[in-house]
Formats: C-alpha cells, structure tokens, sequence
C-alpha cells in the first residue's frame, strides 16, 4: 500500500461522521470514513428508515460516497460505534467488492479500535472474479 494511513485521525473523521447518524429506531448511531489510495477521505454515517430495509449503513455510504465520485481504490475505512461493535455482513461483501485488502479500523465512542482487514473479516469471500469462471 502507497498511502500512509493516520489511523487516529481517520478513527476522528468517522467519530464526526457518527454525530450526523439519522438512528431513531435502534438509537445505533454508526460513523464511517474511508480512506482512498488517492489520500481522500469519505465519511458516512447510517440513515435510518420506518420500513427498516430502506436503511443504509455508514460503511456503504462512505464507500458509495468514494466509488461515485470516481474514487475505485481504496485504502481504509474506520467504523466507529457506541461499543466497537463490527461491520455488518452487507457491508463486509461492498468492501470485499472494492477493496480486499482494505484494513479495516473498529472504533468505539471514546476512539479505542482494533485494527483488522477485510479478507480477515469475510475469509473465502465470493468476489467479482467468481462470476467470470463460468
């Protein structure tokens, strides 16, 4: 990876991006921030929804924030919630999607993370390249 990553300070943008979630059902607010191999940085925060499908994570905003404006390689994403808790499932494959290698930065509330990748949390993951073996 060419881009250095300051993880404190991505950790902070996506602490920031947290104070922006719309979560009056689960009163779960999630902040994200992704770091792009060309030293952007894209956050997001989790939209609530009534119908509770409608919802998106903070993960996928942040991402979808980068990949629309042109941004398709991606260094690292920091995801800050109340406890640390980790990224979902859907989220885990929209990285997986764009950036296997990604490291992956688990914060909680007070800024403490762990520090993971993504192939470490969706191992044997289904990628693009499957569709091609056909």
């Amino acid at each position: 990876m060419n881009t250095p990553i300051d993880e404190t300070m991505l950790v902070r943008r996506a602490m920031q991006a947290r104070s922006k979630a719309y979560a009056p059902y689960s009163r779960y607010a999630v902040g994200a921030a992704v770091l792009t191999m060309a030293g952007d940085i894209f956050d997001g925060c989790n939209i609530e929804n009534a119908t509770y499908s409608a919802t998106v994570c903070a993960e996928r905003v942040a991402i979808f924030k980068a990949i629309s404006e042109g941004q398709r390689h991606l260094a690292a994403i920091a995801v800050v919630t109340e406890n640390g808790g980790s990224p979902c499932g859907i989220c885990r494959q929209v990285m997986r999607e764009f950036a296997p290698d990604m490291v992956v930065l688990i914060a909680d509330a007070e800024g403490s993370y762990r520090r993971s990748t993504v192939a470490q949390l969706l191992p044997d993951s289904f990628a693009p390249e499957d569709l091609l073996s056909h």
